[in-house]
């Protein structure tokens, strides 16, 4: 019975069934209401619920204890562009997908809350009925996962568009589907031996049209509709002051054709998309920078590094000094901690080394609140595209013998939270 309930949970929602009329008149009331939708406001004067927790899908070995090995830690976590799933990253060179349940929202209304893993009185807590499931699907790559991405136009109600984007070492660029797991195509570049060179950072444009990838000192750009070996190169050490290390991340403007790419050399560069015509550089990341992200009008560029506690602002419009820093644990550890801006582009929020979500407003870079999400390295956050939800990732290398790796419910997991809002009557 709960094998059952489980699978039904890890199963996606209904769609994709009615006829081609049935699916336009379809897409165009969902035009319609996002055109008239309003984006929930986030109140943040009280700590999230937290509605669903994944620990034991994440465990590599599970011991006589049960309580699961240390092997397996989690890397990263991303909603889908239309909110129905979300995808994980974690060491054992595996993507798992996750879909939010059709009640969810429903239910957040009356999150009852019991304790995790909690010898000696722990402080961490989750729904206690039924708040963890199955994934729906697990992509295995066999080597180390460099990075991963959603089509930027997926949505359930079309198929076709249901994909995700994954570089590993020593592999093309996969393209994978969302609702089978097959692999649709690859995108490959090859070096001056005609070997394969591996992405370390990938991402698709707005449009969804073109396909970035970023490697050490270049940029290839994939046409999307043209999987193969065909791709545009370009050097970014164009006027000898472009980035001189391995591309680590790369984000997209909204609204001014432009995008950001952070490299290990700490530097962080922006481009005309069009061209890549270098417009600024800008230094000041204390380590490698392992994130770019842009703000939602695309006025503002957010950069964190590894090894840096800061996570920086700067104006596109006036790029001189650094605006203000973000403060995160994150100044021992090389990992990358993901950071994400909510929808309507008020706050940012970020993970750390000590468990925490800090919570800052971008109006001046004041810190807003903070809760503790895990008991290790909070290292992906991402809010829900339009609802007042949240998932966090966390996990970090561990060093020792298999029977002091132990992990309690707090430790390697990933969860959704519910944030308090306008939307709730």
């Amino acid at each position: 019975m709960a094998a059952a309930e489980e699978e039904a949970a890890a199963a996606p929602p209904d769609g994709g069934a009615e006829s081609e009329p049935a699916e336009m008149s379809a897409a165009g009331e969902e035009r319609e209401e996002a055109a008239e939708y309003s984006w929930p406001q986030l109140h943040f004067d009280r700590p999230p619920r937290r509605l669903y927790h994944f620990a034991r899908q994440f465990r590599s070995v599970a011991p006589a204890a049960g309580s699961g090995s240390g092997e397996n830690f989690l890397k990263g976590v991303k909603w889908s562009p239309d909110g129905s799933s979300f995808l994980t990253s974690s060491d054992d060179n595996s993507l798992r997908l996750f879909y939010l349940p059709e009640d969810a929202y429903s239910g957040a209304e009356h999150v009852a809350e019991a304790a995790v893993g909690g010898e000696g009185g722990s402080l961490f807590h989750v729904c206690c009925c039924d708040y963890s499931y199955g994934a729906f699907l697990q992509v295995n790559e066999g080597v180390p996962v460099y990075d991963f991405c959603w089509y930027p136009c997926m949505s359930l109600s079309e198929p076709a568009t249901c994909v995700f984007a994954s570089t590993s070492r020593d592999h093309p660029i996969h393209l994978w589907d969302a609702t089978s797991g097959e692999l649709r195509c690859t995108y490959r570049a090859y070096d001056a031996m005609d070997e394969i060179a591996a992405a370390l950072s990938i991402s698709f444009n707005s449009a969804g049209s073109k396909l970035f990838a970023g490697y050490n000192k270049a940029i290839r750009v994939f046409d999307v509709h043209r999987p193969g070996r065909d791709f545009e190169q370009y050097s970014l050490l164009k006027g000898g002051e472009g980035p001189t290390g391995i591309i680590s991340s790369i984000s997209f403007s909204p609204h001014n054709g432009m995008l950001a790419v952070g490299s290990y050399s700490q530097t962080t560069a922006v481009y005309a998309e069009s061209n890549m015509e270098p417009l600024y550089v800008l230094h000041g990341q204390l380590g490698g920078v392992t994130q770019v992200l842009f703000s939602k009008d695309g006025n503002y560029l957010y950069t964190g590094g590894r090894k840096d506690p800061y996570i920086l602002c700067w104006d596109i419009r006036n790029t001189v000094d650094i605006v203000y820093k973000l403060y995160r644990s994150a100044d021992t550890t090389n990992q990358r901690i993901y950071f994400d801006i909510e929808p309507c582009g008020r706050h940012l929020a970020t993970g750390g080394q000590d468990g925490m979500v800090h919570v800052y407003d971008l109006q001046g870079g004041q810190w807003v609140t903070g809760f503790q999400a895990a008991g290790d390295t909070v290292n992906g956050f991402s809010f829900h595209p339009y609802l007042p939800f949240a998932v966090t990732s966390s996990g970090h290398r561990r060093f020792g013998m298999q029977d002091e790796l132990n992990l309690g419910g707090d430790e390697n997991c990933c969860s959704v939270w519910v944030f308090s809002s306008s939307q709730e009557s």
